[in-house]
């Protein structure tokens, strides 16, 4: 494939519009690296040297390496060899198609790059996030099926909405194709029109225009400081305790976070959407003795009074505990009888108790918490007692 790229590199470098001609030349190829839409119908003649005693019947062509059908060939003159290519495919990289003139040796005498692609559609899906308000980055998707097959320029442009001269983005992001970042020269409080334009050599189109505040669509970086740590011998809980982002504590705004967690040996997330703007949480209903697996994002709502929310940011990096091992699954009864009664009334409390909190409390409501653990230390004790009454007789 290089080797394919490299000869039309080199015939873009030898034959250019306007210096085609046979007196610096043993042969020329017309038309010269042409751009055509796919479909297309193209007729390229091979001019030879008179004096290099070639005849034109003598010639063959051939497209990216492999020899084009004599039927497609045509002797216009004695040292004119023209091709005639129908409903042209797209080209299969973006350097172009290799069209090339040999002698009757196989020898090349001349060549020409085909460009065949389409002219870009409407960019589409075009959005921007602000990270800490220090930038504001736009992607957006190309339109249609989204490849043109020729080399085609995507250009983010914005402006202030109703002072502001246009300006280009300039710092495109080159493990996302088609994004950008502009870092510099910001305005808070100041909406934006932002569009992107695309162009090539068969024709450009632009997206809608969208119009944001900046301070509408802010996301932050991942809580820091997250911890997990067990809640005494409580076997089914966790805390989750984190940091507010620190690049916006001089900032007026509201943040809202999630939580997500799952067991070490599951792909399967547990989304906690009503932690609200509180720094901590108590994970409940969880697994004795087993170790999970805790993520948490921000969200800022109503930075400086914007009406918006924000942008989620991305998760913070898991945080690893386990849970106690449960001391009724450890300990043995030789009464399988009663142990099966007991462990049936427990899960009926659990069941009870667990109605009452999600009827009567939301999310990681402290209140709730505090109740809970009095509630199990109490089960725990009675359950205790119980086991030594049991030993003792």
């Amino acid at each position: 494939m290089k080797a394919v790229s490299d000869i039309c590199l080199l015939f873009l470098m030898l034959h250019t519009p306007g210096v085609l001609s046979l007196s610096t030349h043993v042969a020329v190829i017309y038309p010269q690296d042409p751009v055509l839409r796919m479909g297309s119908n193209l007729t390229a003649s091979c001019w030879v040297h008179s004096d290099l005693g070639i005849h034109a019947s003598s010639l063959f062509w051939t497209l990216n390496g492999q020899q084009l059908p004599s039927s497609l060939y045509r002797v216009l003159s004695p040292t004119n060899l023209s091709v005639t290519l129908a409903g042209l495919n797209a080209s299969r990289q973006t350097s172009g198609d290799n069209l090339v003139c040999h002698n009757h040796k196989g020898h090349i005498l001349a060549g020409s790059c085909l460009y065949v692609g389409m002219p870009p559609e409407k960019p589409v899906n075009l959005t921007c996030w602000s990270r800490n308000t220090k930038d504001l980055t736009c992607s957006w998707a190309p339109g249609g099926k989204g490849e043109t097959n020729i080399s085609t320029q995507y250009t983010l442009k914005y402006k202030l909405r109703w002072y502001g001269k246009e300006k280009e983005c300039e710092d495109y992001t080159h493990s996302q194709p088609y994004s950008c970042s502009i870092t510099r020269d910001l305005h808070l409080f100041t909406p934006y029109e932002i569009w992107v334009e695309a162009s090539n050599q068969l024709g450009h189109a632009a997206s809608d225009v969208i119009t944001l505040d900046i301070l509408d669509v802010v996301t932050t970086d991942p809580p820091s400081g997250v911890t997990v740590s067990r809640v005494g011998q409580l076997e089914d809980q966790l805390s989750v305790r984190w940091e507010a982002p620190p690049a916006l504590k001089d900032f007026l705004f509201q943040a809202k976070y999630q939580i997500r967690y799952r067991l070490e040996d599951s792909q399967d997330w547990k989304v906690m959407d009503d932690v609200g703007n509180q720094t901590s949480c108590r994970l409940a209903g969880l697994r004795p003795g087993t170790v999970y697996f805790v993520q948490v994002r921000c969200n800022p709502v109503g930075i400086y009074g914007s009406r918006k929310a924000g942008i989620w940011s991305e998760w913070s990096h898991p945080t690893a505990a386990s849970t106690p091992h449960s001391e009724r699954l450890m300990s043995g009864s030789c009464d399988s009888k009663s142990s099966g009664d007991s462990n049936s009334t427990l899960r009926r409390e659990l069941k009870q108790f667990f109605g009452w909190v999600r009827k009567h409390a939301y999310g990681c409501s402290s209140m709730s918490m505090k109740l809970y653990d009095q509630w199990r230390v109490l089960m725990q004790k009675s359950h205790k007692a119980r086991n030594q009454v049991g030993k003792h007789h």
